[in-house]
């Protein structure tokens, strides 16, 4: 089990639902909760099921360098990058998104 934390932007209330089943809502399209990695996994099907064209951020908890790791969906301005092996957000200019 580790630490998730999902927030979401401009995604349709079905996804909205289906992460508050195994997540707790703490603010508006942000969610946290204590998971197993299989329901990990499965919150990200739903997203990439669901979002349309909504963006969501998920991080987790892992025994990386930084002490978790995370993933994206949609379009935004920052955007993860591997940096010498770590994991680092870069920001595009305004008008590239």
């Amino acid at each position: 089990m580790a630490m998730l934390v999902v927030v979401t932007e401009a995604v349709p209330p079905r996804l909205r639902g289906r992460l508050a089943v195994w997540l707790l809502e703490i603010r508006a399209g942000v969610y946290v909760g204590d998971v197993s990695k299989r329901i990990r996994e499965m919150v990200w099907e739903q997203v990439e099921v669901l979002a349309e064209e909504g963006n969501v951020a998920m991080a987790w908890a892992s025994n990386h360098e930084s002490g978790f790791e995370f993933q994206t969906y949609g379009d935004s301005r920052r955007v993860p990058i591997d940096h010498d092996g770590l994991r680092l957000v870069r920001f595009l200019p305004q008008e590239s998104i």
